[in-house]
């Protein structure tokens, strides 16, 4: 962009890493809407901050409160909506953030565009499994209802796709395990990868 300039500060992301004694990354939840992305992204938050690491969960129903309060849900408003958030997410992390996101974020494309925004190592796509008839069962929100009564359009796995990842770092099967075995694989998984000692 014109008359733009990106300044580069004296502190580098190795340097705020090496203070908080962890990596910065994006851990990028992603599924259908009540397969638990939101559950298991506080339960890691929580589990951060009790081992003194720090980390923030960027959540799809509270950004929309504030910084994408005014997108909607078509195609083109889902893309600019995740476009926002990996931009955020970007600073997050050069922060030395461990950044947890929860978004449907229901096309591969637009997953894959994001993790190329990221340098090797920092993007982990994290697959929240769980069928559409199991979250339906669930439907914490009651938005699987409204779906029904025709009051939600465009609503992803009935009336708009999701495409399931195809090589996620991490899976975390939520119909079939339990909440406390899909936070210990991702503790693990951070572990192994030297994200947190």
């Amino acid at each position: 962009m014109k008359n733009i300039v990106w300044h580069n500060g004296r502190i580098s992301k190795l340097d705020r890493e090496k203070r908080l004694k962890q990596k910065g990354v994006i851990l990028w939840f992603t599924g259908l809407s009540g397969s638990g992305k939101s559950t298991i992204a506080y339960e890691l938050e929580n589990y951060l901050h009790n081992n003194n690491y720090h980390s923030y969960v960027l959540d799809g129903d509270n950004i929309r409160h504030g910084l994408n309060n005014d997108l909607g849900f078509s195609i083109e408003d889902r893309k600019e909506n995740l476009r926002r958030i990996s931009e955020v997410g970007k600073l997050f992390v050069d922060s030395g953030t461990i950044t947890i996101t929860s978004f449907i974020s229901p096309f591969r494309e637009d997953r894959q565009k994001i993790r190329e925004k990221f340098q090797n190592g920092e993007f982990i796509e994290v697959y929240i499994k769980c069928s559409i008839e199991e979250c339906k069962r669930r439907d914490v929100k009651g938005l699987y209802k409204k779906v029904e009564n025709n009051e939600i359009k465009n609503f992803t796995g009935i009336t708009s796709p999701y495409e399931e990842p195809e090589s996620p770092e991490i899976i975390l099967d939520t119909e079939n395990d339990s909440l406390e075995n899909c936070l210990n694989k991702l503790i693990s998984y951070i572990k192994e990868n030297k994200i947190i000692g």
